[in-house]
């Protein structure tokens, strides 16, 4: 018996059914035969774990793992259904207009080849782009003079950005290549030999990683101009290793730069610390406490941390004092520890002038409660529905006629935010209660449709802000540039190398972003010219202040 053909054939529409009884029946019967297939796939994907390490423990190969195609596999992502509808796609301006032209080369005709009624007619412009490296090594020659009354040599400086062996130019280069261009380091040794550079692998390591204090704080004045240019801030995170340990790289960012920062955890305490550029406090007053017990603090414990009336304001030393005091063995209560710090920051962390009042993020849990809003990405919410996988024709059916109705929900938001009246925002508001209201009747679509009504707050926050994005799209863009650093380098091997990764990632990103060639940037920063605007005053121009 074929059990597909069979499901496939099972082709009912409930709506026909006018006995409440036998149509109850038969759609519980349909969720139980969703939830018995579902059971089944697990269980031969458990068991297929279990065959391919019963095989590596024999020294064998298990089953290779491949992915499939978007078409032959299931395809979460929502790149069609996001995408603006009903815009006239704009014309590219001609590829010839960007071209810069160096030299101008008239090229003639034999006149001897030319008929004597040859009469000229102009020129015919071809513009054919090329490019020339070459080495520019200079010989440097030190003027050196002696005073005898003074016993004193004076000695000729060297230009700006020409001390050691290489000149601003490859230094820039190497920078460029790596972290703009995902160059390895042995990839960089051998294209600069091949034009005649001579430099060892060695030393292209430490161009990359050494004295580069000047960029850390081109990085931080990023940071501290980018987070009060907008109303909100974006955030994701994803993987990355130092020195054979687990760690992760935030991402945070708006419209006009990007900011790395690798830490060992993605804690609240870990997002704090990024959002507070490294200055946290803690506050122990009755908003604290009131949190700490929203975060589930035992009553008991409360009862005890506020027995030892700490200080309404205090650094991370003294906090862990108190926890030590509080809880002597430490491997003991490492959730209400967990809590106290993190709420404790929380409050503190709002209180300060310049924090940041809503949060753009996934539905992660270390995002929430930090600051004041959170608003959510309804990408994120999508995939949810699309990971659905029915089996019986009805309920298929019930789930692509959501999702139409959710992605048409979804434009009319971003229509919103191009013409947003307040006539529009509670028509909306009225609208979203009534599609995530909803009831098929498959059990997996209602329970996913009711936890995006739970979502609400966040989700429709863009009715208040219509600056808001609708997706987190941005910081996982950020993201990727993290993880296509995972494809050229495995992990950073110590804390001086994950900084500057962070660094140069950072000032390439928001480069990009301003428009403004990252190369030229970084070279006018090693030469000492300054004569480019910092990226901080780029954005302080562009920005909301």
């Amino acid at each position: 018996m074929d059990l597909k053909k069979s499901i496939e054939a099972i082709n009912i529409n409930l709506d026909n059914i006018t006995d409440p009884v036998a149509k109850t029946i038969l759609s519980q019967l349909l969720n139980i035969i969703e939830a018995l297939a579902q059971e089944n796939k697990e269980l031969k994907d458990e068991n297929q774990k279990l065959r391919d390490e019963n095989n590596r423990l024999k020294g064998e190969r298990g089953k290779p793992n491949i992915r499939p195609q978007a078409k032959d596999g299931k395809d979460i992502s929502s790149e069609q259904e996001r995408k603006s509808r009903n815009k006239k796609k704009k014309k590219s301006k001609s590829k010839k207009a960007k071209i810069k032209i160096d030299r101008i080369v008239k090229c003639t005709v034999d006149k001897a080849q030319l008929p004597d009624d040859a009469i000229f007619k102009g020129y015919l412009t071809v513009i054919v782009q090329d490019i020339s490296i070459k080495t520019d090594n200079i010989k440097f020659r030190k003027e050196i003079y002696y005073s005898p009354s003074l016993n004193k040599s004076f000695m000729a400086q060297l230009p700006a950005g020409y001390q050691g062996e290489f000149g601003p130019n490859v230094k820039a280069e190497i920078l460029s290549l790596h972290f703009a261009y995902k160059m390895t380091e042995p990839a960089i040794v051998e294209y600069l030999k091949t034009h005649g550079i001579i430099i060892s692998a060695a030393t292209v390591s430490r161009m990359i990683t050494d004295n580069h204090d000047q960029f850390h704080e081109e990085k931080n004045a990023i940071v501290q101009a980018g987070l009060p240019s907008t109303v909100y801030q974006q955030m994701d995170d994803t993987s990355a290793r130092v020195n054979g340990k687990n760690h992760y790289t935030h991402v945070l960012c708006n419209p006009y730069y990007t900011a790395y920062f690798t830490r060992p955890n993605k804690n609240r305490l870990t997002i704090l610390e990024i959002l507070s550029q490294g200055e946290l406090s803690f506050v122990f007053n009755e908003s604290a406490y009131a949190l700490m017990e929203q975060m589930k603090l035992s009553g008991k414990i409360l009862a005890k941390l506020k027995r030892c009336k700490p200080a309404n304001v205090t650094n991370r030393q003294e906090v862990d004092a108190l926890l030590c005091e509080l809880f002597p063995e430490p491997k003991k209560y490492a959730t209400s520890k967990s809590i106290i710090l993190e709420a404790s920051a929380i409050v503190a962390y709002q209180k300060v002038p310049n924090a940041i009042s809503i949060l753009l993020t996934d539905d992660a849990p270390q995002f929430k409660q930090i600051t004041k809003l959170l608003a959510l990405c309804w990408i994120h919410d999508g995939r949810h529905y699309k990971k659905l996988t029915p089996i019986v024709p009805l309920h298929i059916k019930q789930l692509e006629e959501f999702l139409t109705a959710y992605w048409d929900y979804y434009h009319r938001l971003l229509d919103y935010k191009s013409s947003s009246t307040p006539l529009v925002a509670e028509q909306l508001t009225k609208d979203f209660d009534t599609l995530f209201a909803t009831q098929t009747g498959y059990d997996e679509l209602d329970e996913r449709i009711a936890r995006t009504q739970l979502k609400k707050d966040s989700l429709l926050l863009v009715l208040k802000y219509p600056e808001l994005p609708l997706h987190n799209n941005a910081s996982e863009l950020g993201a990727r540039t993290q993880a296509r650093y995972r494809d050229i380098s495995l992990q950073t091997k110590n804390a001086k190398g994950t900084e500057c990764k962070d660094t140069f990632m950072t000032i390439v990103a928001t480069a990009q972003k301003l428009g403004v060639n990252a190369f030229n940037y970084i070279l006018d920063r090693i030469s000492n010219k300054l004569e480019m605007p910092s990226l901080a005053n780029l954005i302080e121009a562009n920005g909301a202040f």
